[in-house]
């Protein structure tokens, strides 16, 4: 899949994201330690992206 041009730039994502992958969101959870080794990856709590 590719990524519209409004989002690509020279220097790759220009525009930040409202929306992350599921990889995103548990690394994110894992850096806030609400999500430890073993939870489950489906019905993953609701985060919005670090600033």
């Amino acid at each position: 899949m590719s990524q519209h041009k409004s989002l690509q730039g020279a220097n790759g994502i220009v525009r930040k994201r409202n929306v992350l992958k599921r990889f995103e969101r548990v690394d994110l959870l894992k850096k806030r330690g609400q999500w430890k080794a073993g939870d489950r990856i489906v019905g993953l709590r609701k985060t919005k992206p670090d600033i």
